[in-house]
């Protein structure tokens, strides 16, 4: 029996959407991917929602059987209210994997996490066969760390130890990140803390240094990863 939700009925990208001309194209050529059978990790962001949106078009105009695999809330309600089936890693593997990207530099490393949700998106990617991830220009730097910070999940009463070993590996900035809908902190889907952190320089083995600190649950410092970067 159908819930009739009206919340889902509803929902909607809850803010402008930056460089959307150029997201929008990206959403198509993701879209125009999607075979019928496919199993796809949906990443999380603007760009993912709105290549859900194309999607879910290509789905009612050519009746394709697919099944999604979600790294949060957000795009697990959007799948449902688009009419996306969802599964999981308990059932599935995805044949392939989308996500956006925060900073992309020329070897292809990435920095991810401003939504929060670095360690579903890590986790997903590790598990997909083939990964794409899609920005527009506004997103290509020379150095990573250029524009954004790190972001570092960490259980709460770890917070302490990770601040002081995050220093030793040369943080310059460690920030904890605030909410803007609650009072205080942010709280991960994990019920875990996030914190922001700045380095002058970002070595090839750093996302092993900051995974190796107890506590950390997952960094959006994604080095050494089997993708391919589809610039719109």
């Amino acid at each position: 029996m159908d819930w009739n939700s009206d919340i889902i009925k509803s929902l909607s990208w809850p803010a402008a959407i930056s460089n959307i001309e150029s997201k929008q194209k990206l959403a198509e050529q993701i879209a125009a991917k999607v075979r019928s059978g496919n199993i796809i990790g949906v990443g999380s962001g603007s760009t993912c929602y709105l290549a859900l949106l194309a999607i879910s078009q290509r789905i009612k105009n050519e009746q394709l059987n697919i099944m999604a695999i979600s790294t949060s809330i957000e795009i697990a309600l959007t799948c449902s209210s688009l009419g996306i089936p969802i599964t999981s890693l308990y059932e599935h593997r995805p044949d392939w994997y989308f996500d956006g990207a925060d900073e992309v530099d020329p070897n292809s490393h990435l920095i991810k996490g401003r939504g929060g949700a670095m360690f579903k998106e890590k986790l997903m990617m590790n598990a997909s066969q083939q990964n794409f991830i899609i920005v527009d220009h506004s997103k290509l730097v020379d150095k990573l760390g250029s524009k954004f910070p790190i972001p570092v999940e960490v259980f709460p009463t770890a917070l302490m130890n990770v601040e002081a070993k995050l220093k030793t590996l040369g943080a310059n900035e460690i920030l904890l990140r605030a909410a803007q809908g609650k009072d205080g902190p942010v709280i991960s889907e994990n019920g875990n803390l996030i914190l922001d952190v700045k380095f002058d320089h970002i070595e090839k083995d750093l996302e092993i240094k900051i995974k190796s600190i107890t506590g950390v649950i997952e960094s959006g410092l994604f080095q050494n990863q089997l993708v391919e970067i589809i610039v719109g």
